[in-house]
């Protein structure tokens, strides 16, 4: 079975270990694409050169023969993008502009954006209301950009134009006003911003390009492509935990578009499971309270469950049937990568969420506009199978008892769940059906 055009997205709350599936993807891909989000989240992936948690770089960048891209749905912090290029081409990655293209419709995250973020955070949290951003200034680079009121990759080309001076005064003084009137901050002179930008260019003006047209020929002549999300489907602005959200579409549905191919459908959109559930952020999250805090951080210290990009602890609890075939309808996924299934190796017992209650009345679905916060998670254990699988490399190896979770889990979610991983290194997974 070929992946022509494959969108790898996340079925929950992000970190279901992404990361982890497109690096086996990009073996046998050509180009490996983000199509949106920015710098708030990371994908880890563990190869024979060490662990490498990537910000803004595909996982594919690790791969010498893939063509990476960051699309015209990113919103692009430049500052951090030259520092992650830089820190893993000193292990001995290549990154140069022929394995790794700019979209010149890209958004660039502005140095303001983090600093309004941080201010608007601060604020919010004096009142008990702080949306637990990463404070990396997605949503106000995401908000400025449909308020038209921030630059582009491409506009890094023409700094010397007059229209492009222009909008810079514009988007300036509009700024000025923003931070000096709400959050009383110091100005910033058109000269200092003029000079960031010509700096940002310098740098990255190789890279910059018309993606669109690049991957268009690529899909055309039938090189394999790997679109690559960020987060999963409950942070999607439009279908997610709103305002618990990023400020981007998550979902596959975006992925061609983001890209910069919006003509082209998916071929195979591959779906991202963990074997239980975590959370980095506010926002309503029921399995946290299926069971007690100390089951919860064993979880917790088992899997390693700390955020990629902010290093915080995640929100951890057992796998929820509920969000997840949530999350597989929003997504659409064709095939299904469970990962960590070997974190719940010790467990004499393991919880799964199969429904909600709500004042003691069953809740029918994952509604994103219901009391969220107040329902209770309905839980039933299965049998654990008390042993390391990390050397499993069939399903037919796997314990018994590890496959009827796995097979539970299907049967909850009504869908064939074709790819297990073992462990987090690239060869420890085993495929249960029909891969890619």
């Amino acid at each position: 079975m070929k992946f022509m055009l494959t969108a790898v997205t996340g079925i929950n709350w992000g970190d279901e270990g992404k990361g982890r599936v497109i690096d086996l993807l990009a073996e046998n891909a050509d180009i490996v694409a983000r199509y949106q989000g920015g710098n708030n989240a990371g994908h880890t992936v563990v190869t024979e050169k060490g662990k490498f948690i990537l910000n803004l770089l595909p996982s594919g960048i690790l791969h010498p023969e893939v063509t990476c891209v960051l699309g015209t749905g990113m919103v692009i912090d430049l500052e951090h993008l030259a520092g992650e290029m830089e820190a893993i081409e000193a292990r001995g990655v290549k990154v140069e502009p022929e394995n790794l293209k700019l979209s010149d419709k890209a958004t660039i995250s502005m140095p303001w954006h983090k600093v309004q973020d941080g201010l608007e955070e601060d604020r919010l949290a004096k009142k008990g209301g702080a949306f637990g951003s990463t404070r990396r200034g997605i949503a106000y680079a995401y908000s400025d950009k449909y308020r038209k009121k921030t630059l582009r990759l491409g506009d890094l080309l023409h700094l010397d134009e007059e229209r492009t001076q222009n909008r810079l005064h514009m988007i300036l003084d509009a700024k000025n006003m923003e931070l000096a009137g709400c959050y009383h901050q110091e100005p910033m002179s058109y000269d200092a911003l003029l000079n960031w930008c010509r700096q940002q260019a310098a740098y990255f003006a190789p890279f910059i390009c018309d993606v669109g047209a690049f991957l268009q020929q690529a899909h055309d002549s039938g090189k394999r492509i790997v679109l690559e999300a960020q987060l999963g489907a409950m942070r999607d602005i439009d279908y997610g935990i709103f305002p618990f959200t990023s400020s981007s579409n998550t979902l596959a549905a975006y992925a061609p578009l983001g890209a910069g191919i919006p003509n082209c459908k998916l071929d195979h959109v591959v779906g991202v499971l963990k074997a239980y559930s975590t959370c980095v952020g506010a926002g309503p999250f029921a399995a946290e309270n299926a069971m007690d805090e100390a089951w919860n951080e064993k979880l917790r210290k088992a899997g390693g469950e700390y955020g990629a990009a902010t290093g915080r602890p995640r929100r951890v609890g057992p796998f929820d049937c509920v969000a997840s075939r949530y999350g597989l309808q929003c997504q659409g996924a064709d095939k299904i990568a469970l990962t960590k299934l070997d974190v719940l190796s010790s467990m004499k017992q393991i919880p799964v969420i199969t429904g909600y209650k709500l004042d003691g009345v069953e809740v029918p679905r994952f509604d994103t506009l219901s009391d969220l916060d107040r329902v209770q998670p309905v839980v039933t254990l299965l049998p654990g199978w008390n042993k390391d699988i990390s050397s499993c490399r069939s399903w037919a190896e796997l314990p018994k008892e590890a496959k009827a979770y796995v097979e539970f889990l299907e049967k909850q979610l009504g869908h064939e769940i074709q790819f297990v991983s073992t462990g987090a290194e690239r060869e420890k997974f085993v495929l249960k059906g029909e891969w890619l």
